[in-house]
Order: C-alpha cells, then sequence, then structure tokens
C-alpha cells in the first residue's frame, strides 16, 4: 500500500504518491512529442522568442479563462505575494521556455533534454547546501559522472563538436528549471497548482511583452502550411495549428500536471520520473525526424541519464 502523507499546513489534503508519479509520467510524455512539434514550428521561420511568447501569452488566456469560470476566487492575488510570483513567472516560467526553444533550435532535442536534465543534480546539491537535507557522499559521484557524461556527449576532445550556443542555452535552461521546481514546490503550500501556473504565464507574458511587443509578431506567418520534416515531410500543416498544440498539450496540460503532482510527491522524485523525457524524446526525435545519435553521444548520455539518478537517490 503506497504511502499517505498531509501537506503541511494543508489540513485534510492527502498526499497519493501514485497519483503524483502518474501525473509527472503523463506530463514527461506530453513535453516529449511538444519538443519535435517546436522543432517544427521553429523551421517555420518563427523565432524561438516568437514561439515563447505565443506559448506563454496563451498558456495564461487558457488558464485564466478556465478558472474565471470554475474557481474565480482562487484567481485573487496579495500585495505580499506579488513579487514571488514575478520572480517565478519571470525567472521560473519565461527564461526556462525561451532557453529551450534555442537549444532544441540549435541541437538534437535528445542531446538538448539530456543537458537540461542535470537539473535533478543541481536540485540535490541545493537541497543539500540550503536547506541542509541530509544526502549521502555518492551526490559527489553523481556530479563528477555528470561532468564526464556531457564532457563525452559533446566530444569535447574534438573541440566542442555541438553547437557552442546551443550547449550554453540547454546548460542554462536546466539552472532555471531548477528555480521553477523549487519555487512551485514552495508555493503550492499556499496556492492551487492552477492559479500558480496561471500567474506564472501572466509574468512571463508580460515581461516577454516588454522584450518584444505584440504588434511586432508576425501574425501574416500563422496561416503558412509548413512541412512536418524528416520522415513526415510530405504531410504539412498550418503554423497556427502546430501552436495550438505548443500552447494546450505541450504547456498548459504539462505544466499544470507537474504543479498538480508537487502536491503527492517532493521535487526530487519529480526529477527522478521526469528522466523519462529526454528518453521519450529522443524516441519521437527519432522517429519523426529522422535525429539519431553517435556512439559517443549514446556512451555519454547513458552516464548522465545513470549520474541524474544516483543523485536523486543520495536525497
Amino acid at each position: 500500500m503506497a504511502d499517505v502523507a498531509y501537506i503541511p499546513g494543508e489540513a485534510g489534503r492527502e498526499r497519493r504518491p501514485a497519483v503524483g508519479y502518474a501525473m509527472v509520467i503523463a506530463a514527461a510524455l506530453l513535453f516529449a512529442l511538444n519538443g519535435t512539434v517546436s522543432k517544427v514550428v521553429l523551421q517555420s521561420g518563427i523565432s524561438s522568442l516568437e514561439l515563447t511568447q505565443v506559448r506563454a501569452t496563451g498558456a495564461f488566456l487558457g488558464f485564466a479563462l478556465v478558472l474565471a469560470l470554475t474557481r474565480r476566487e482562487s484567481l485573487r492575488l496579495t500585495r505580499r505575494e506579488l513579487p514571488y510570483l514575478i520572480v517565478f513567472g519571470i525567472a521560473g516560467v519565461a527564461l526556462v521556455q525561451w532557453l529551450y526553444f534555442v537549444s532544441i533550435g540549435r541541437l538534437p532535442i535528445g542531446i538538448a533534454l539530456l543537458i537540461e536534465y542535470i537539473a535533478p543534480i543541481l536540485i540535490a546539491i541545493w537541497a543539500w547546501s540550503v536547506f541542509k537535507e541530509p544526502i549521502r557522499r555518492r551526490i559527489w559521484l553523481a556530479l563528477v559522472l555528470a561532468v564526464v557524461g556531457l564532457a563525452v556527449v559533446v566530444e569535447v576532445w574534438s573541440g566542442l563538436t555541438l553547437d557552442g550556443l546551443g550547449v550554453a542555452a540547454a546548460l542554462s535552461a536546466a539552472v532555471a528549471y531548477v528555480v521553477y521546481v523549487l519555487m512551485a514546490e514552495h508555493a503550492v503550500k499556499w496556492r492551487d497548482p492552477a492559479s500558480l501556473t496561471a500567474y506564472g504565464f501572466l509574468f512571463a507574458a508580460l515581461f516577454w511583452a516588454l522584450v518584444q511587443p505584440l504588434w511586432r509578431f508576425p501574425t501574416g506567418r500563422l496561416d503558412d502550411s509548413v512541412s512536418l520534416l524528416g520522415h513526415l515531410e510530405r504531410f504539412s500543416l498550418p503554423v497556427w495549428l502546430l501552436m495550438l498544440y505548443v500552447v494546450v498539450a505541450g504547456t498548459m496540460v504539462t505544466f499544470l500536471l507537474v504543479a498538480a503532482a508537487l502536491r503527492h510527491i517532493s521535487a526530487t522524485r519529480v526529477g527522478i520520473v521526469a528522466m523519462l523525457e529526454p528518453v521519450a524524446a529522443s524516441a519521437v526525435a527519432f522517429v519523426w525526424l529522422g535525429e539519431s545519435f553517435g556512439a559517443a553521444q549514446l556512451l555519454g548520455g547513458a552516464v548522465v541519464l545513470a549520474a541524474i539518478l544516483l543523485a536523486q537517490t543520495a536525497r
């Protein structure tokens, strides 16, 4: 029988680990497909910043509409929580999305996600150094393995065979994802996941609107039909339909699943299960786009995945 616990400060709210794990698995699979769909959109001429802006704005409008119709009281906002939500929206939502799109635009999707998913190791180190959570010495072995594995993935002995900016974006996305998970894990103790996610996307959308005003968006491209590339290149879909998937299934549903899962399992366990994403994304990219790893990438990837799992068990 699964353990049943209660979230501190939220009497009567049961923690159901099985539900949390199911949510993260579903989110990982949807994220995996979203990577390839997003890459098709980026190849259509839409920039990573423009796609990020659409994703954030569309997700906010969707969440706000649903909550306004079903649980309007959850949208109440106090002045005290405003600064936290602004930081969460910019550092934890806006940047992780943009850096993710930059990285998959320049790297094979599987490799980009593999680099980004060193985030669980960073979460474990943060928990140990800041929150003084006990972790085992294996965390340091995991850190060494992750560095060695990534060095093999990028083939440093050949002078970095992968796109340097893509690698830097993926590493930065890992840091941004740590911020998102840790801030969300704290915030769901006093705000429900749906409204938390809605406000995260609101401040992300406002941030990108300041960076690039909405009237500069190339709306004329939305009706363009684009090839699905790779093994599906003979098929095409309109850009707006692909973006709709990115906003709804690849963003609203997935972010809500992750935020809701944090009410049932810890951020560390979310990180472990989320390791499914780079594996599933690699499979989707291989079947759809024909992207594949060389021998070095496969070996290095296996080392990095082992390091992530080892780090997670160290908490």
